[in-house]
């Protein structure tokens, strides 16, 4: 887990990226920010085991390519 940015933080990692960020969005770019680590969190969490990558799948349809489907 990682640690919650403060808004500060977060106010001088979007001016790193060439973003100024108003004082009153700060605490909002903050509270974003630490949902999406979360959210990324989680997601790292998960064990996709078997499961083909995407490129195996015919868009629009749920079949997997022929030529991967042993894979």
């Amino acid at each position: 887990m990682t640690t919650p940015l403060t808004p500060p933080e977060a106010a001088a990692l979007a001016a790193r990226a060439g973003l100024l960020v108003e004082e009153a969005r700060r605490a909002g770019l903050a509270a974003a920010t630490n949902h999406i680590h979360d959210a990324v969190n989680v997601l790292r969490e998960l064990d996709f085991g078997d499961t083909p990558p995407a490129f195996v799948y015919e868009a629009g349809t749920r079949q997997q390519k022929d030529d991967h489907a042993a894979a």
